[in-house]
């Protein structure tokens, strides 16, 4: 088994890459791999409850990372600063975090056997 850490750097929408990084991590835990979600710049926005996509002709996909911890998908980290520069608090978030600095998170990415950014 490898550990896999997908990094999320971008919104949830205007752009097709917060949507594929949910398939493949989907796709990795389906392989019985390690999964743990990394969220920071503009990538915490995609954990943010109550997301309207009407204005964007969009699906929500937001509420899909609740139903990651049936597929043992439960690590999901948020780098601290990140959050703080958009105003958001960790109430904010559909599913529980660890918040991390930079610093901890960069470490925590060195024990990763494979990490994808989005």
């Amino acid at each position: 088994m490898k550990k896999f850490m997908f990094v999320n750097r971008k919104a949830p929408y205007g752009t097709v890459y917060a949507l594929e990084s949910l398939e493949v991590v989907l796709i990795a835990a389906a392989f019985e791999q390690e999964v743990s979600l990394a969220f920071l710049d503009d990538g915490v926005y995609q954990l943010v409850k109550g997301m309207r996509t009407k204005g964007v002709e969009m699906k929500n996909f937001v509420p899909a990372f609740r139903v990651l911890p049936d597929y043992d998908i439960d690590k999901f980290y948020v780098e601290r600063e990140s959050l703080e520069a958009r105003g958001l608090t960790e109430e904010d978030l559909i599913v529980d975090v660890t918040l991390l600095s930079a610093k901890e998170l960069g470490a925590l990415m060195d024990e990763q056997d494979v990490v994808l950014s989005f």
